[in-house]
C-alpha cells in the first residue's frame, strides 16, 4: 500500500485536510528523522481494532450500529463489575459516594502533593466577595457563620453548582488578579464526598450537566455531589472521572509551580489556567527554510463545543486526553481482566457501514463509549479517540515525557515548536 494511503486513512479518522496533513508528517520526518511513523500507527490501529472485535465476538464487516451495541454492552458489563468491586449495593448517597471515593484512592496508593491556594486565602476570597446563593441555600447570615460551621474545600465546591457563572467569572474570580506565588502552598490533592446536605440544593445543576464530579484546580480538591440519576454506566463513569480530575489536577498543580517563576505572570496565566484559555489566532506562516513543526496546546475538548472549530484542523497536543488515558491505565488495574478490554484503545477508532451502506467512524475510546451509553445512546461520541490520536503521534515521534513537559510549559501560550 502507499504510505500516502496510510496517512489519508489517519487524516480521515482525525477529519483533517490530507493534504496539509501530509506536508506535516514531512516536516516530522525531517526534524526527527523518523520514517514510517504513521504506517506504524495505522497498522496498530488495525491490529487492535481486529482483537477488541474478536474479544467482542464481532466480526470485521459488521454493521456501525453492531459494534456500537456491543461496545455499549461491555460498558454496561463492566459497570456492574465495577460496582461489585466498590463493594456497595447500590449507587445511592452518601455511603455510596464516599465508598466509590474510598475504592478510587486505592488506585493511586498514599497521597499526591501539589501546589494550591492557601485556605487563608480561600476564606479571605469568600469574605470579601460572599457567595449568596450558597448562604441562601444553607440558610446562613453571613460568611463567618458559614465558615465556621462548614468545611471550606465543600464551600468552595459548592461555588461551581449554586453560584451563577457569570457572578463566578466576572466577580468572584476577579480576585485571582491580585494572586502571587504566596499565595500558594504545598498540599495534598484532597478527593472527598460532599456532606448529604448539598444534595438537594445541587439536584437541578445534576440533572443539566448530566454528572455529579467535578474538581478545583486551584484547592487541589475533587469532589462527588452525592446525587445518582440511576443511569446505566453511571459507576464506570464517576470512578473513571475521579481517576481522570486526579492526574489533571496533579498536572495543574505542576503547571502552577513551573509558572511561579514568573512572579509578574503568575496571576494571569493561573487565571489562563482555570478557563481553559486555548489559542484564539492562527499562528502566522513561517518562511519554508525556517519551518519548525508546530502543535497547538489544547487544554479542552473543541469538538465537543463547536465541531466546525478551526483548531481541530491543526496538528495539537491535549493534555486532557493525556490524562484519559492515565484514568484508563487506572481503571484495568482496579478492574483486573475484566476491563483490560479498553487497554491501549483509547486512541483507536475505525470506520464501519451504516444500514445506509456509508462509512462511519467508531471509537473505541472508552470515554467515547461511557458518554455515549450515559447520554442514551442519542449522540455518539468521538472527540477523546481523536483527541488522543493527535497525542499518540506525538508521542511516537517524541516521547510522552515530552507531550507532558512541553505542553505544559507551553500551555499559557498556546502551541510550541519542535
Amino acid at each position: 500500500m502507499d504510505s500516502n494511503l496510510y496517512q489519508e486513512k489517519i487524516a480521515r479518522i482525525l477529519k483533517i485536510p490530507k493534504n496539509g496533513f501530509f506536508e506535516f508528517i514531512t516536516s516530522l520526518e525531517r526534524i526527527t528523522g523518523k520514517t514510517e511513523i504513521i504506517e506504524k500507527i495505522f497498522f496498530e490501529n488495525e491490529r487492535i481494532v481486529g482483537e477488541k472485535l474478536a474479544m467482542l465476538g464481532v466480526i470485521h464487516e459488521a454493521k456501525a450500529q453492531e459494534v456500537y451495541d456491543a461496545l455499549v454492552s461491555k460498558v454496561e458489563a463492566d459497570d456492574l463489575k465495577i460496582l461489585e468491586l466498590v463493594g456497595h449495593a447500590s449507587l445511592r448517597g452518601h455511603a455510596a459516594s464516599a465508598a466509590v471515593v474510598s475504592f478510587v484512592k486505592s488506585a493511586y496508593g498514599g497521597s499526591r502533593r501539589g501546589f494550591f491556594l492557601k485556605h487563608a486565602k480561600a476564606r479571605e476570597f469568600l469574605r470579601a466577595v460572599p457567595p449568596l446563593n450558597i448562604l441562601k441555600a444553607l440558610k446562613y447570615e453571613n460568611v463567618d457563620t458559614l465558615l465556621e460551621n462548614e468545611n471550606l474545600e465543600e464551600v468552595y465546591s459548592a461555588l461551581r453548582f449554586l453560584e451563577d457563572e457569570k457572578w463566578q467569572n466576572e466577580i468572584f474570580f476577579k480576585q485571582y488578579e491580585a494572586l502571587t506565588p504566596a499565595d500558594f502552598e504545598e498540599r495534598d490533592i484532597e478527593m472527598r464526598a460532599l456532606n448529604e446536605k448539598w444534595a438537594k440544593v445541587a439536584e437541578t445543576f445534576v440533572a443539566k450537566k448530566f454528572h455529579n464530579v467535578s474538581h478545583l484546580k486551584e484547592l487541589g480538591v475533587i469532589f462527588v455531589i452525592p446525587i445518582f440519576l440511576g443511569i446505566s454506566g453511571e459507576t464506570l463513569r464517576l470512578v473513571s472521572l475521579l481517576l481522570h480530575y486526579f492526574h489533571e489536577v496533579a498536572y495543574y498543580a505542576d503547571a502552577f509551580r513551573e509558572y511561579k517563576k514568573d512572579k509578574a505572570a503568575f496571576a494571569a496565566s493561573v487565571i489562563s489556567m482555570l478557563r481553559g484559555d486555548v489559542i484564539e489566532k492562527r499562528l502566522p506562516e513561517e518562511l519554508p527554510e525556517g519551518a519548525r513543526p508546530r502543535f497547538l496546546v489544547v487544554q479542552r475538548y473543541l469538538a465537543k463545543i463547536d465541531p466546525n472549530d478551526w483548531r481541530l484542523a491543526e496538528p495539537r497536543v491535549n493534555p486532557e486526553a493525556l490524562h484519559w488515558q492515565r484514568a484508563e491505565d487506572d481503571v484495568m488495574h482496579l478492574g483486573g481482566d475484566d476491563l483490560r478490554f479498553w487497554n491501549g484503545a483509547g486512541w483507536v477508532g475505525d470506520f464501519f457501514k451504516t444500514d445506509l451502506g456509508e462509512d462511519e467512524l467508531v471509537s473505541l475510546n472508552l470515554g467515547d463509549v461511557i458518554m455515549t451509553l450515559v447520554k442514551r445512546k442519542e449522540i455518539r461520541y468521538l472527540y477523546h479517540e481523536q483527541e488522543a490520536l493527535w497525542n499518540k503521534i506525538f508521542t511516537e515521534y517524541f516521547s510522552v515525557k515530552q507531550l507532558e513537559e512541553l505542553s505544559r510549559k507551553n500551555i499559557v501560550q498556546g502551541w510550541f515548536a519542535v
